[in-house]
C-alpha cells in the first residue's frame, strides 16, 4: 500500500534517547472470586422474577463487546441455570454499533470473546432491528427486536468508570440496556442527545423508562479488581438497579489502575482496542480525550502519545486513534476503516477517529514527537512505555521519571539500565508482547 501522508525519515541518534527502567506498580488488590461459586451464591435472588415466567419461556441474555474477565464462563453459568429451571435462554449482542453495525459483525465480536453457542450452551441471535418504545423527556426509546420479543431479559455487564463522562451512573447495566440493546439506531440517538444534554443525564433517564416498559428479569453486575480479575458478582433486581450500580461504580472507580506519575512528555502504547476501552485507550488512564463533549480529566497530563498498533480482538476497530499524536503504517494496515468510522459517527465522536501523523517506523515517530515537547535532556525527559491502558502494572519509564514516582511499596524499580529496543527496521521490540 502507498502512504502519501507518511512522515519521515526522521533524523536522530539512538544514543541520545533516555535510559529506561522497568517499574512494577503494587496495588492493594481486591481479592478475586470464583465467578461460578459467586453466581451460585447470588442465584436465589432470581427466584421471584423467574417464578412469574411460564415453562419454556424465552430469555434474552444480553452480552456486550467489552473484554470482560470470565465473561464466557459466567454466561455459560447463567445459561445452564436458566435451562435447568425449564427456560430457553439465548444470547443477544448488546453493543450498539460495534461489529460494523451488522448482525454478522456483532456475532463475530462475541465469538472473539469466547461467547458462542458451543461455548455457552445457547444460540446467539443477532439483529440490528429495533422496536420503538416511545419516548421520555424528549428521549426516544429503542430496544433490540429479539430482546423485545423474548419473555424476559437478563443484563450481564461490568460496572466501571466511563471514558467520556462522569456521573452517578456510567458504564454498566443501565448503559447496556440503553445503548447496548439500542443497537445502532438507539446508540446514535442517545449519543446525539448526549452531546446536547450530557450522557450522565440521558442514560439514566432512558434506562428508567425502559425498565418500566421492558421485562428485565435481573442484571448480573461485575466489578473487576486491579489485576482485571472478577472481584464482585452481584445479581440485581430491576428496582434496585440504579442504586446498586451507583454503589458498585464507586468500588470500581477506586480499583481502576492508572499511571504512577502526573506529568509525562511522551507516552508509548503498544496497542489500543475496543477490548481494552470504549475509546481504545482509556482517558481515565491517559488523562486525554479529544471528544468535544467529553468530561475533561485533570490528571495525568500527557503531552504526546504514540500508539503502535490495534489489538486483534478489536477486529480492526481503531476507535480512539484520534487521541494519538503519532501512529505507524503498521497500525493503519491493521485498521478496518468502516468499523472505525461507524463507531466514531454513531458515538457522535468523529474527532475520536481522526488519523494522526503517520510514520514508517516506530523510531521515526519517537524522534519526531520528542522534537515537539519542552526543552529536555536525556536525563530529565519523561517517557513512559506500557502495553496498553488496561495493563499498567508493569511499565518502562525514563530516568527523568524516577524522582517523580511514588515511594515504595507503591512501585518497585528495577535498577537495570535499559534502552528502547529497536530492530533493524526501526520498530520497537516490545518488552511486553515481544512484537
Amino acid at each position: 500500500m502507498t502512504y502519501p501522508f507518511v512522515v519521515g525519515p526522521v533524523a536522530g541518534d539512538e544514543a541520545d534517547l533516555p535510559a529506561m527502567f522497568e517499574v512494577r506498580q503494587h496495588f492493594d488488590v481486591l481479592p478475586a472470586v470464583d465467578v461460578l461459586a459467586a453466581l451460585e451464591d447470588e442465584w436465589p435472588r432470581t427466584k421471584e422474577p423467574l417464578s412469574a415466567l411460564a415453562p419454556r419461556a424465552g430469555i434474552a441474555v444480553a452480552v456486550g463487546s467489552r473484554g470482560i474477565a470470565d465473561i464466557a464462563v459466567l454466561v455459560r453459568g447463567i445459561v445452564a441455570r436458566l435451562t435447568a429451571t425449564g427456560f430457553e435462554p439465548f444470547v443477544v449482542p448488546a453493543m450498539g454499533s460495534h461489529g460494523v453495525a451488522t448482525a454478522a459483525g456483532q456475532t463475530e465480536v462475541l465469538a472473539h470473546l469466547g461467547v458462542t453457542e458451543a461455548a455457552v450452551g445457547a444460540p446467539v441471535r443477532a439483529t440490528m432491528e429495533v422496536v420503538s418504545l416511545g419516548e421520555v423527556e424528549g428521549i426516544p426509546l429503542f430496544l433490540d427486536r429479539f430482546a423485545w420479543e423474548a419473555d424476559g431479559v437478563v443484563l450481564v455487564n461490568r460496572v466501571k468508570p466511563h471514558t467520556e463522562f462522569v456521573g452517578d451512573i456510567e458504564s454498566g447495566l443501565m448503559k447496556q440496556l440503553v445503548i447496548g440493546l439500542g443497537n445502532q439506531a438507539g446508540a446514535e440517538h442517545y449519543h446525539r442527545l448526549g452531546v446536547m444534554r450530557g450522557m450522565a443525564e440521558t442514560i439514566p433517564a432512558a434506562a428508567r423508562a425502559l425498565l418500566d416498559r421492558v421485562n428485565v428479569l435481573f442484571g448480573v453486575a461485575l466489578v473487576e479488581n486491579e489485576e482485571h480479575r472478577t472481584a464482585v458478582v452481584r445479581v440485581v433486581a430491576p428496582e434496585e438497579l440504579e442504586e446498586t450500580e451507583s454503589g458498585l461504580l464507586e468500588v470500581a472507580r477506586r480499583r481502576l489502575p492508572g499511571l504512577p506519575l502526573d506529568d509525562i512528555d511522551l507516552l508509548i502504547l503498544d496497542e489500543i482496542g475496543k477490548d481494552i476501552s470504549g475509546v481504545g485507550l482509556d482517558p481515565n488512564v491517559t488523562g486525554r480525550n479529544v471528544i468535544s463533549w467529553s468530561t475533561p480529566r485533570q490528571r495525568p497530563r500527557v503531552l504526546r502519545i504514540f500508539v503502535r498498533g490495534v489489538t486483534a480482538a478489536s477486529g480492526g476497530n481503531a476507535s480512539g486513534v484520534g487521541n494519538a499524536d503519532a501512529v505507524t503504517t503498521r497500525l493503519i494496515d491493521q485498521m478496518d476503516g468502516a468499523a472505525t468510522a461507524v463507531n466514531g459517527l454513531t458515538s457522535c465522536a468523529p474527532d475520536d477517529v481522526r488519523i494522526p501523523l503517520v510514520f514508517a517506523c516506530d523510531r521515526d515517530a519517537v524522534f519526531a514527537l520528542l522534537t515537539t515537547i519542552r526543552p529536555t535532556t536525556p536525563d530529565d525527559v519523561r517517557v513512559v512505555y506500557v502495553r496498553n491502558t488496561l495493563d499498567v502494572a508493569r511499565l518502562w519509564v525514563s530516568a527523568g521519571c524516577l524522582t517523580h514516582l511514588p515511594a515504595a511499596p507503591a512501585v518497585a524499580i528495577d535498577p537495570t539500565v535499559r534502552r528502547l529496543p529497536f530492530d533493524a527496521a526501526g520498530n520497537l521490540m516490545s518488552p511486553f508482547t515481544g512484537a
